[in-house]
């Protein structure tokens, strides 16, 4: 079993499952709908072509450092400018970072890794306005997607990480699973079609559960340490 390791990040990123007319919402974390999304435009799938090859990859996401909430509104006018049209409103994360594992065989992976290293269509994180920043792939890894995103140290930005003044941390995940596993989770961004005549989503199973990863910044600094009883050790 083998896995690909993506590393989103950007200064925004939005990953909506139901949004709906004026407002378009983002979830906390990247969506499956959206991962495959960006794994077809990297191959240069279109939205009319077939994407059933893509469904049967499993997906797992790490969250590295959830980022903030940002709301942002736009305003429209009728083409002759006559009346003004409702305002929207868009969510986006700022500042996220997000670790994702894609299970499946290995010569599949073998083209992702290719193709996301010279994409045929412009990626992006779940919105256009939102392109990646940084390096997006991280190599194909030996195990399956719980055993990569337990064991890959943790892939915050590096100021998150030195911050962090612990050897570990404990990270969210959100990975696909067989129905009616224990604390699971049903929802319904099972992409089946992204041709936007009749774009359809499916449902699927998620489960929630924390990990325990290295923190590659931690360093031990003896001037830290702070020990009043030292200035004591010479008395007998």
């Amino acid at each position: 079993m083998t896995a690909l390791l993506l590393r989103l990040a950007a200064p925004l990123q939005s990953w909506g499952t139901s949004s709906r007319f004026v407002r378009r919402n983002t979830d906390r974390a990247p969506s499956r709908s959206g991962i495959i999304g960006l794994l077809a435009a990297a191959k240069g799938i279109r939205r009319i072509d077939p994407i059933q090859h893509l469904l049967e990859l499993r997906i797992g996401v790490r969250v590295e450092q959830p980022g903030q909430l940002e709301r942002d509104f736009q305003t429209a006018r009728t083409r002759d400018g006559s009346e003004s049209m409702p305002l929207s409103y868009r969510f986006y994360l700022a500042d996220a970072v997000f670790a994702v594992a894609v299970e499946g065989d290995q010569s599949t992976l073998d083209g992702l890794s290719a193709a996301l290293n010279r994409p045929a269509f412009p990626l992006f994180l779940g919105r256009r306005s939102c392109p990646p920043a940084g390096k997006l792939e991280h190599g194909i890894h030996e195990g399956d997607v719980e055993h990569v995103l337990r064991t890959v140290p943790w892939m915050a930005s590096p100021r998150i990480r030195q911050c962090h003044r612990q050897p570990q941390v404990q990270l969210d995940t959100i990975i696909d699973c067989s129905p009616g596993s224990a604390g699971s989770d049903v929802v319904r961004d099972d992409p089946i079609s992204f041709d936007p005549r009749h774009r359809q989503y499916g449902w699927h199973t998620v489960a929630h559960r924390p990990v325990t990863v290295t923190n590659p910044d931690y360093h031990v600094d003896d001037r830290d340490v702070h020990d009043p009883m030292d200035l004591l050790g010479s008395v007998s």
